[in-house]
């Protein structure tokens, strides 16, 4: 089964991401959400293995510029809306290998989760 990466290529998350994948020779595919796209049918894929509250990236930028309203208000169909409008609200990266996805980057949560 492939492992696939998704984000946007120039987080540094990403790249510390990639750089563990390619020294322990893990195969895997790069979705740039910006480029290859980001849509309800995808957001409908990763919710098959992560939840949107996981997802949120409440770190971001792009969280901090939502307003109390929005903020106050999520919940699955808004934040559809919101991570189709702006990506940067999804914690990177999200990482799907075997049908199970880690979100983020620690290199021991790397090392257990590819063990598997």
């Amino acid at each position: 089964m492939t492992t696939i990466m998704y984000g946007i290529p120039n987080c540094d998350t990403i790249k510390k991401a990639q750089k563990w994948l390619n020294e322990n020779n893990i195969p895997f595919s790069f979705h740039d959400y910006r480029k290859d796209g980001l849509d309800s049918d995808l957001l409908t894929k990763l919710y098959l293995t992560s939840s949107w509250d996981e997802l949120l990236n409440k770190r971001s930028t792009s969280y901090r510029a939502l307003t109390e309203e929005q903020k106050e208000t999520l919940n699955e169909s808004s934040v559809n809306e919101l991570f189709i409008a702006f990506p940067t609200l999804i914690k990177r990266p999200v990482v799907v290998h075997q049908g199970h996805a880690i979100v983020g980057f620690n290199q021991k949560s790397y090392q257990t989760f590819f063990a598997v």
